[in-house]
């Protein structure tokens, strides 16, 4: 028996980037910012998210650069060779199942820079 299931809740980084493919599929990503229980000077962690489908044009019309998520899914490894030098290179990236919208609309006023600190 495996188990991969991810749970996070954090602030949106960017605005949402939605792309429409030939077939009608529907992706968006969005990278999430999750700050630490441990102390308040510690940097977020940063997680990006890969949304498909309605959830995703969901995620591209409520989801504003600062708003308050949560979301559920599983977590991927991206894999690709580097142009420029040809090594294989890694990511991970968590693919959202469930998407809930957790703030305020006034929440993401708060947040207008992307300095890092949400």
């Amino acid at each position: 028996m495996s188990l991969n299931i991810v749970h996070l809740v954090g602030r949106a980084g960017i605005n949402p980037e939605i792309r429409y493919f030939d077939s009608g599929k529907v992706k968006c990503r969005i990278t999430l910012a999750v700050n630490r229980v441990s102390k308040k000077d510690d940097q977020p962690d940063w997680f990006e998210l890969e949304i498909w489908g309605k959830t995703a044009e969901i995620a591209a019309n409520y989801v504003k650069k600062g708003s308050l998520i949560g979301i559920q899914g599983s977590l991927k490894i991206e894999t690709w060779n580097d142009r420029n030098s040809g090594d294989k290179r890694s990511k991970p990236v968590i693919n959202v199942d469930k998407l809930d919208l957790l703030g305020a609309k006034r929440d993401s006023e708060n947040y207008p820079n992307n300095d890092g600190n949400f």
